[in-house]
């Protein structure tokens, strides 16, 4: 509608600026008639009426020329000069653009047949024209501007509610893992007091207190966590932990850590899960050949910094932009929504910045997160 409007719109502007210009086009006709009467003036002519024509006119740009393109005066040009300036030479110039473009009009002022003269009235738009025809140039700016903006909202509302949609789908995954994870916890303890000496039982425990930890992560999206003051050295570690019991014995975890503890503002599970996420991608990334995955943390002044590198495939140029696109994905499993969730937990709910450092095809890839 904004569209059609801003067209109609157009079309009248461009109908009323005609109309307009055919309007300056037939008072300039009627005032270059008024100087050819002044020039042929005898005592039958009105010379009040064709001075009072001449006077009225105080919107029309003029230049009047000679045969040779001399300017003889000029009206309604506002010409700044000094003792140096030509103020003639610069209407002239003026004139002659104007009757380039057809905006002139020849008076004959010798009656002689044998050798008539000529003078040129070359005029321009008035400000009010120019104005109307600058007019919907203007509107058709701010009508696009509202197209743009209605666009953009209308885009915002839609991601909202997709945010909404998996706010709750998580949230309600969250609640349905709750009781068959309580039901395990319950049995576990239960296998604990009947076979106190089994080695398998303490894995199993392992594994349900993961899932517990998976169902607290569910939770927590879309509400915004608490950073409580945590150890670095334990995140990293706890990362370590989980991946050297899921992982091949091909792939090596490396830490880089420094001797001194660092202690950070953190929400402990959603930031291990981001360190968790891009080990994975990493461990995708060698293919099964296997590798090195290295965890490196530095202090640099006031800033933490995290690198997370591989020696896998690495990332071709042409999706560097997009790894962090939600949906975007080179693997054949999987819905592309870890590193995107990666990068509103590492800046939404830590203030950090999270990128690609570096990456090199067939090589490996860095990542790097800031805190």
């Amino acid at each position: 509608m904004a569209i059609i409007i801003a067209v109609a719109s157009l079309v009248v502007s461009h109908i009323l600026t005609r109309d307009l210009a055919q309007e300056e086009r037939v008072k300039m006709e009627v005032w270059a008639e008024a100087m050819r009467a002044l020039n042929h003036a005898d005592e039958n002519t009105d010379l009040s009426l064709v001075l009072k024509v001449i006077d009225t006119n105080n919107t029309i740009p003029i230049v009047v020329m000679d045969e040779e393109g001399n300017a003889q005066f000029y009206r309604n040009i506002d010409i700044k000069h000094d003792a140096n300036t030509d103020t003639l030479a610069i209407a002239a110039e003026m004139g002659r653009q104007w009757k380039k473009s057809g905006q002139f009009i020849p008076i004959q002022i010798n009656d002689d047949a044998t050798q008539q003269a000529h003078i040129i009235v070359c005029y321009d738009d008035s400000v009010m024209l120019k104005r109307l025809q600058t007019y919907p140039m203007v509107q058709l700016g701010v009508v696009m501007i509202f197209v743009v903006v209605a666009i953009f909202a209308l885009l915002t509302s839609k991601r909202a509610e997709q945010n909404k949609v998996w706010v709750g789908l998580s949230k309600e995954t969250a609640h349905q893992l709750g009781t068959p994870i309580s039901s395990l916890m319950a049995w576990t303890e239960v296998l604990k007091e009947n076979y106190p000496d089994d080695t398998l039982l303490p894995e199993m425990e392992k594994d349900v207190q993961r899932l517990q930890l998976i169902a607290e992560r569910f939770s927590k999206i879309g509400s915004l966590p608490t950073p409580t003051p945590t150890s670095l050295k334990e995140v990293m570690q706890h990362v370590v932990d989980y991946m050297n019991r899921r992982t091949s014995s091909k792939v090596e975890m490396r830490t880089e850590m420094p001797e001194e503890d660092i202690v950070v503002p953190l929400n402990a599970s959603l930031f291990e899960w981001v360190i968790e996420n891009l080990s994975k991608n990493a461990v995708d990334a060698m293919g099964g050949e296997g590798g090195t995955i290295t965890l490196h943390v530095e202090k640099n002044n006031n800033k933490v910094i995290i690198d997370v590198s591989d020696t896998g495939k690495g990332i071709p140029k042409k999706d560097m932009k997009n790894v962090f696109r939600p949906g975007f994905t080179t693997k054949k499993r999987g819905w592309g929504l870890g590193l995107s969730l990666a990068k509103r937990i590492v800046e939404e709910y830590h203030h950090g910045k999270i990128y690609v450092r570096q990456s090199e095809i067939g090589k490996g890839t860095t990542f790097r997160i800031e805190l």
